[in-house]
């Protein structure tokens, strides 16, 4: 039965002069191999009665017969077993049937393929966290790198910085060097200006000088006794011009001798 490619095959009770394909005597159950798993859907009772009418199945029938526990139930009737005893052999012989199929089972090409998606989803994913942690490795180390180059360039700025500052503060300094020297040079006097100061000073000074050596030298005879407090200062007073007269008579010589030149080149 089916179509191509997905056959579905019936068990059938038949003579055994008709071909396969033939005529039957009765439908008794449906078998299909490419469900997952394969399905078989029996009559039971009516098996029962063909076997016990002496049916002999075939090959592929007797094998999905056993399967089933159709065989060894119609072995226990004849044996003359209880339906209890008949029915838990039966269902023992199903479970180690359904045991031993689940430790050999084979994947089919359905689960091959579902194991095939699953497997590449978990390499898919895989895959994706190597990425996302190589990438996040990849931003880390650049974001580092960042970083460094930013300190470096700070580093570099705060170290032109101070030396502008240190540069500076030399600069400064030597103005202020220069400034004090400048402010020291124009304090202290030039030579001519303390010669000036010098040759103003000696005539008092020797002024002074002569009128004390003319006071010792007077004789103590000449000088009356009687004489009061007033005339000294008086006579003190008349020493101080004579002192004094001394630079305007150079003074007047020197007008003189400047008003005689121009007289000598005329001529």
């Amino acid at each position: 039965m089916g179509r191509k490619k997905k056959p579905i095959y019936g068990v059938v009770a038949a003579d055994s002069r008709f071909p396969r394909d033939g005529r039957f005597i009765e439908d008794l159950g449906r078998y299909n191999p490419l469900a997952e798993p394969a399905t078989v859907s029996l009559k039971r009772d009516r098996i029962m009665y063909w076997l016990d009418q002496g049916a002999q199945p075939s090959d592929t029938v007797r094998s999905i017969l056993s399967k089933e526990g159709v065989m060894l139930e119609h072995f226990m009737t004849k044996r003359g077993k209880t339906d209890g005893e008949i029915e838990v052999a039966v269902t023992e012989h199903r479970q180690r049937r359904e045991e031993k199929q689940a430790a050999t089972k084979k994947t089919t090409a359905k689960e091959r393929r579902a194991a095939a998606l699953v497997a590449e989803a978990a390499l898919a994913t895989e895959r994706e966290a190597e990425m996302a942690k190589a990438r996040a490795e990849a931003e880390a180390k650049a974001k580092a790198e960042a970083e460094e180059a930013k300190r470096k360039v700070a580093e570099e700025v705060e170290e032109q910085r101070k030396a502008a500052a240190e540069t500076a503060k030399a600069q400064q300094a030597e103005k202020n060097v220069a400034q004090a020297e400048e402010d020291a040079a124009l304090a202290e006097p030039t030579a001519e200006e303390a010669t000036e100061v010098e040759a103003e000073t000696v005539p008092a000074a020797d002024a002074a000088e002569e009128a004390a050596a003319e006071v010792a030298e007077t004789p103590a005879e000449e000088s009356p006794a009687e004489e009061s407090p007033a005339e000294e200062k008086a006579a003190v007073a008349e020493a101080e011009p004579a002192a004094e007269e001394k630079p305007e008579a150079k003074e007047a010589e020197e007008a003189e001798e400047t008003a005689e030149e121009p007289k000598a080149e005329k001529k």
